[in-house]
């Protein structure tokens, strides 16, 4: 089981890395395209991705897990749809707190604060964490603060749509954790991406066609530069049909508190690929915020001692 255990961590670990290595592609991508036309396009590229591995996992007899009575395959079905919907809510309401003028530190900040939100909503779901874990959450939102902010905590409107943003990324956390020890993970990742591009088509084709298919042609103009295509690839590749099928999958039997802690790290991979492929600074208070998330996420992961550790 310990074993078990440290291998779902390093798949959330490995989620974490992509997410905050991405971040520049998904600013880009954003910025070339349009957010919803980027989240459309890298969701439903994530979907098609997964089809392909879920065909050749079926015909190899490597996934056994996938279920095969109609009880099972609603649940499947059921959970994809949740889980795509609260990341699509997620991701888009994330992009208006940033259209509204949020500093990307402030929504890097404020997203990551579901780390609190997870166990707070797992009360209600009779999810119990420890002392331990509660306080590697407080250490990791101190972590956080440091490594997002430069300067003092103002708070403004768009802010409510970040903190919403994190309510939603919570629900994510929590719906996976209820789904995915019941389902085919991979499976249920796919159509979690089929249902969050479908849904997103919604505000895509309301904000950035203007509601007409006669906006096509200017719609689609941006889409011609491969210098666009190039984020999209990558965060559809990645983000979508890699990191968060491994969140899925690593999240199955582990306390969501925890696994919300490990994701949280995403925030530390961003600074450190800012600072490596960039060229960014990082000073004192980066630094120390990267090692107080650390040692939160391992404070995490120590061995129980007692029923309450």
């Amino acid at each position: 089981m310990k074993s078990i255990n440290i291998k779902h961590s390093v798949y959330l670990a490995l989620a974490a890395f992509i997410w905050g290595t991405a971040f520049v592609a998904q600013s880009i991508g954003g910025d070339a395209c349009g957010p919803y036309t980027f989240n459309f396009l890298r969701s439903i590229l994530g979907g098609l991705i997964l089809l392909p591995v879920i065909f050749i996992l079926k015909k190899s007899g490597i996934s056994n897990d996938a279920p095969k009575e109609t009880g099972s395959r609603k649940t499947l079905f059921v959970g994809g749809f949740l889980c795509g919907l609260c990341l699509c809510l997620g991701s888009n309401v994330q992009q208006l707190g940033l259209y509204l003028g949020a500093s990307a530190g402030k929504a890097g900040f404020l997203t990551a604060c579901y780390i609190l939100i997870v166990p707070i909503l797992g009360i209600f779901l009779k999810k119990k964490c420890g002392i331990r874990i509660w306080i590697g959450v407080v250490l990791t939102l101190i972590g956080l603060y440091l490594l997002c902010f430069d300067s003092s905590l103002t708070f403004h409107t768009a802010d409510l749509f970040l903190l919403a943003c994190a309510f939603f990324f919570a629900l994510h956390i929590l719906v996976i954790d209820y789904f995915s020890p019941k389902v085919n993970g991979i499976q249920m990742s796919c159509i979690q991406f089929f249902v969050c591009g479908i849904i997103t088509a919604v505000p895509m084709f309301a904000f950035e066609m203007n509601f007409s298919f006669a906006h096509i042609k200017a719609w689609a103009a941006p889409l011609s530069s491969a210098a666009v295509w190039i984020p999209i690839l990558y965060t559809g590749f990645l983000s979508c049909g890699v990191a968060y099928t491994l969140q899925i999958v690593g999240q199955v039997n582990m306390n969501p508190t925890v696994a919300s802690l490990i994701l949280s790290s995403e925030s530390v991979f961003a600074v450190l690929a800012g600072w490596i492929i960039l060229g960014e600074t990082m000073g004192m208070r980066e630094l120390t915020g990267c090692v107080l998330i650390f040692t939160a996420i391992i404070l995490a992961q120590l061995p129980k001692n007692h029923p309450s550790g």
